[in-house]
């Protein structure tokens, strides 16, 4: 495959990796010779290393997935630090056959990768489970093509409040060659047969046809995704759309409840738990293992055996079943009734006279609380009490200083401070006025 068609190819991966990982195509197809020395010594990334396989910790093989992820290694892989999902898929059932390992971790902390070969890995993973304990963990990023190989895990893990998980989607970019030929003075044209077989060259300008051809391909993608996360997390559909699925970066305790992951563990602590769940498992099969010897026969039951072999266990458990709903649903009732009363009751001790319309609609309207009736009211009253303050001085002449009686002040009009003229009832303040008194600051 070439590099163009890699980079046209859908990416489940995150758009600021995919633009970084496109700046490094363009600078191949201009000329530029890509300098791994000199990028290993500016990012501390050591490009001449070849992925590890797992490595097993008291017998829990921990298979790191790290940077990018393409189906094979390539100039970008390296560049990101990236794996090729081929090579996790093979170390990956190497650890499944190693009798050494009693549970497999996988160590991710990835923004994504190509689509090509996320979903087969993916399914090897999920295929494998039940056999031994599978575990996924990130203490930094596991998200797009990254999700949805961690997510084929038992359990997924991620190691603190900030780690970063989600950004499930699809995104793919069109990349438009020809003013870079041009300048190269090159030109190329290209000869086809089929409507479609290159309706998104990169010889030029992306047309209608390309991207609706793009865009079709994408959705397809996506909703190949979702139906993995719902399989490989227990869910259905619509919950993964409505609650994980549009894209975003989940962070922490968002991501849990969302339910993209499974709790808080960091990577040591996964692979503990890996390590008691192999070995309990262990013991369980080794009980079951007396009771399979007396007998000589596995007996398997799924629902349609159940109702043909024990009916009356069935109808019990269904009429079992029903009570306890019904039960619940009663309760349900009664909590809510009991707290709608108090609600009302609430709103309806924070009444102030004159304002009884307002008390009822906020009791009836189903969410005000006694706080916020409260706040309500308060409210209304100073509305009320502006407008009568208003209505009183358009009413009134307007004041004018009173003449010196030449007593000193002793005979002369009243005053009062206006601050303390506010704090008086609407009554009050009519009768001040009509007395003839001064209003000062």
């Amino acid at each position: 495959m070439r590099l163009i068609d890699i980079i046209n190819a859908p990416w489940a991966i995150t758009p600021d990796m995919l633009s970084e990982v496109q700046s490094i195509y363009a600078r191949h197809l201009r000329g530029e010779k890509i300098d791994l020395d000199s990028l290993s010594a500016s990012t501390g990334i050591n490009f001449a290393s070849e992925p590890k396989g797992y490595t097993v910790q008291d017998g829990v093989a921990v298979l790191p997935i790290d940077g990018v992820i393409a189906k094979r290694m390539n100039l970008f892989s390296k560049i990101s630090g990236g794996v090729s999902s081929e090579l996790v898929g093979r170390d990956f059932q190497a650890a499944m056959a190693d009798r050494s390992v009693e549970a497999i971790v996988l160590a991710i902390d990835s923004p994504g990768g190509t689509v090509d070969g996320t979903p087969e890995l993916a399914q090897i993973i999920h295929d494998a489970r039940g056999t031994k304990p599978i575990l996924a963990c990130t203490d930094g990023m596991m998200c797009s093509a990254a999700y949805w190989i961690g997510c084929a895990a038992d359990q997924v893990f991620i190691s603190s409040e900030v780690a970063m998980v989600g950004s499930i989607g699809v995104v793919a970019k069109h990349l438009d060659v020809s003013k870079a030929e041009e300048k190269q003075g090159i030109k190329t044209t290209e000869i086809t047969a089929g409507k479609y077989k290159r309706a998104a060259s990169q010889y030029g300008p992306l047309t209608d046809e390309g991207k609706a051809q793009i865009q079709e391909a994408i959705d397809h993608v996506y909703a190949v995704f979702v139906e993995d996360v719902a399989k490989q997390r227990g869910t259905d559909v619509a919950q993964v759309l409505t609650a994980m699925a549009d894209g975003r970066v989940f962070h922490g305790s968002q991501a849990i409840n969302a339910g993209l992951v499974d709790g808080v563990s960091t990577l040591a602590a996964t692979i503990n738990k890996a390590r008691e769940l192999a070995r309990a498992g262990k013991q369980q099969k080794r009980g079951a293992g007396v009771a399979l010897a007396t007998n000589q026969k596995e007996h398997s039951m799924d629902i349609k055996t159940l109702k043909e072999e024990h009916p009356d266990l069935v109808a019990a458990i269904v009429a079992e079943a029903q009570t306890g709903i019904s039960e619940a649903l009663a309760t349900a009732k009664q909590e809510g009734a009991a707290g709608e009363r108090q609600r009302i009751s609430d709103v309806r001790a924070q009444i102030i006279p004159g304002h009884e319309a307002l008390i009822e609609q906020l009791a009836f309207d189903g969410k005000s609380t006694g706080a916020e009736a409260a706040m309500a009211m308060v409210g209304a009253e100073k509305s009320l009490r502006e407008r009568a303050k208003a209505d009183i001085l358009a009413e009134g002449n307007a004041l004018v200083p009173a003449a010196d009686s030449g007593d000193g002040g002793n005979g002369g009009p009243q005053t009062m401070k206006r601050a303390d003229f506010n704090t008086l009832t609407p009554d009050a303040q009519r009768q001040t006025l009509a007395a003839g008194t001064k209003l000062i600051d």
